[in-house]
């Protein structure tokens, strides 16, 4: 009787035809995550700006005065417990507050800034945040 060997081994077609599949697969997942991380930004901003409205209408309704960021900083938001710490846009990584205007969800500010703010209605935003759109805008801060 003879003894008959399998080979249990995969063929060069075989191993072609696998890596092809995963090539495609990558092609149609890694476009997916580029957009990740300023997903991850615009999110992030999203909640900070509501958060931070939300501290400045406590200090309207506390102090009958909507607070001073532009000239004072965050001072009197840190020092009144409305605030632990001065927030960061984490776009540009910014704490800075500008004067700005607010016209039909669009709001005016510098680069050089992380905040955008209105003292005069207490309407607050950030630099390079399109509040319409609900997206960061890079060409527009």
């Amino acid at each position: 009787m003879r003894n008959r060997r399998s080979n249990k081994a995969f063929t060069l077609v075989e191993i072609l035809i696998v890596v092809v599949i995963l090539g495609i697969l990558a092609a149609i997942v890694v476009p997916q995550f580029t957009n990740a991380t300023q997903d991850a930004q615009t999110g992030n901003l999203r909640s900070q700006i509501k958060s931070i409205q939300n501290q400045i209408e406590l200090y309207k309704a506390r102090t009958n005065n909507y607070p001073d960021l532009v000239t004072t900083g965050w001072t009197d938001m840190i020092n009144g417990g409305y605030l632990k710490a001065a927030p960061k846009n984490p776009f540009n990584s910014q704490s800075t507050v500008v004067a700005g205007t607010f016209t039909n969800g669009e709001v005016a500010g510098t680069a050089g800034a992380g905040w955008v703010y209105d003292a005069t209605t207490g309407e607050f935003s950030a630099c390079y945040y399109d509040e319409a759109n609900q997206v960061l805008d890079t060409a527009n801060p």
